[in-house]
């Protein structure tokens, strides 16, 4: 068992400001700077117990900081002043600005250790905005 888990690749951890628009398979560390709940529907208990929760959190490391969509279980892991470990994050975009996301296929989880960088909050890539341009050959 032991041999197998040493065999798996370590991880390539990406930092906020190498993130482009329309990339996706990210690993991150960073730290929440805020959360906030943007949509809160249905109830515990209610038809087929499904409740839908989404929050917008900023996070952030020593490069920049950008908006992650919270959904479901990932909300109760991002608090603010938590380090976070982000894998297979993707970039999603939303009225022209950068959205961090996981889906299904990645993990969102609460890292090991605090991370020991200082979040760099004056460059923040949610506030760039960006625009579809078509290109005909």
């Amino acid at each position: 068992m032991a041999a197998d888990a040493s065999a798996r690749r370590q991880p390539t951890f990406t930092k906020i400001d190498q993130l482009r628009p329309g990339t996706h398979g990210h690993n991150l560390i960073v730290k929440v700077v805020d959360s906030k709940m943007v949509v809160q529907r249905g109830r515990e208990g209610g038809p087929q117990g499904r409740q839908m929760r989404i929050a917008e959190c900023l996070v952030g490391d020593e490069t920049g900081i950008i908006v992650f969509t919270a959904r479901n279980d990932q909300v109760d892991v991002m608090k603010p002043g938590t380090t976070v470990e982000l894998r297979n994050a993707k970039i999603d975009m939303f009225k022209g600005s950068m959205r961090l996301t996981v889906d299904k296929w990645g993990i969102v989880k609460a890292a090991e250790s605090p991370a020991e960088f200082t979040v760099k909050e004056d460059n923040n890539l949610s506030l760039i905005e960006f625009e579809l341009v078509t290109v005909v050959e």
